[in-house]
């Protein structure tokens, strides 16, 4: 055979060989959603953003992260199993959602546990993340990082809350978590649920009187704007959990897990300072627009959940609560 030929012959190969190859590399490249439940305003969208862009600039394309805010997806508890079945392939539940997987989950949001933000860091990254991210795995969630959600407070259209007996009789919005259902009971208020997305709505039209959320939350959402009495109760604190399918995790080569773990990290330390740094300021433009903002003694509000400590306790269970307790008393001593 001539030279010329043996030539054209190993060229068209190479050809065909690098036309069969490029799909190959194509499917290379996992293509992944990131659901959550806050307005893109939100620090929390901000920071997932964030965790995106960094994870497909550091992985060169090879994980692409397309993100769906706003309950875009569903409802909270309806990301959470799509999460646990891979439907969803990440996403940032709070304690509320992963409870109904894992029991343990629930002791997070025991009112008027922590002393301020860096306490309820310190008990959430320590030995607790050892304990709960076992079990969350076993439920199909791989826990990458706590994030933020904050300090819950309370607001209403009905009159300023100075202390316990201000909130009996109020109609108050809750969430599905038993604990701030607990919590509102006990201090008198009627509690009532209603999906997230339809809150504004039942605020403005007076179905209910008031509802409890995080400062960002109360502002973003703006149910400041059908709500003039925001009391910073600080009742209760939970964070978002940032997860992904399990097995989807197993997918990633170790050095993507790396690269998940490290962003997560980096999102997680700019959503607690830029969430917690505007705290001040979102209160403000609150109180411009009208607001009365009050901030009440929390120890006669603590007085009243000794019913509300046993029903988490049964609801939790007695040795999670117990377990949970001493990673919190400890933590308080550093």
């Amino acid at each position: 055979m001539k030279p010329h030929r043996i030539i054209l012959i190993i060229s068209a190969m190479a050809f065909l060989f690098y036309l069969a190859g490029w799909p190959a590399a194509e499917a290379q490249v996992l293509q992944m959603r990131f659901a959550h439940f806050v307005e893109e305003t939100h620090s929390g969208h901000l920071a997932a953003k964030q965790f995106a862009a960094r994870v497909e600039e550091r992985t060169k394309g090879q994980v692409k992260i397309a993100i769906y805010p706003a309950n875009t997806l569903g409802t909270p508890p309806e990301q959470a199993e799509q999460i646990r079945l891979g439907v969803i392939e990440l996403g940032l539940p709070t304690q509320g959602q992963l409870d109904k997987y894992v029991k343990a989950f629930s002791v997070v949001m025991i009112p008027f546990l922590y002393d301020d933000y860096d306490h309820a860091h310190r008990v959430l990254d320590g030995p607790s993340m050892n304990w709960l991210s076992p079990l969350a795995e076993k439920e199909g969630f791989v826990v990458l990082c706590n994030w933020e959600y904050g300090f819950r407070n309370l607001t209403n259209s009905k009159r300023p809350i100075l202390k316990p007996e201000d909130v009996k009789g109020l109609k108050i919005r809750v969430p599905a978590e038993i604990q701030i259902q607990a919590a509102m009971v006990a201090l008198g208020g009627v509690v009532t649920k209603i999906a997230s997305r339809e809150v504004y709505m039942a605020l403005a039209q007076g179905v209910v009187d008031g509802q409890e959320n995080t400062i960002p939350i109360i502002y973003h959402q703006k149910f400041y704007e059908v709500q003039k009495n925001v009391a910073l109760t600080r009742h209760a604190y939970n964070n978002m959990v940032h997860v992904i399918n399990a097995k989807t995790w197993a997918r990633l080569t170790p050095e993507q897990q790396k690269i998940f773990r490290e962003e997560s990290l980096a999102a997680s330390a700019f959503m607690r300072k830029t969430l917690i740094a505007e705290e001040a300021d979102l209160i403000a433009k609150m109180e411009n627009a009208g607001v009365k903002v009050t901030k009440p003694d929390p120890a006669p509000f603590r007085a009243r959940m000794g019913r509300t400590y046993e029903m988490i306790g049964k609801h939790s269970g007695e040795d999670n609560v117990r377990t949970y307790m001493k990673y919190v008393e400890d933590a308080r001593k550093k």
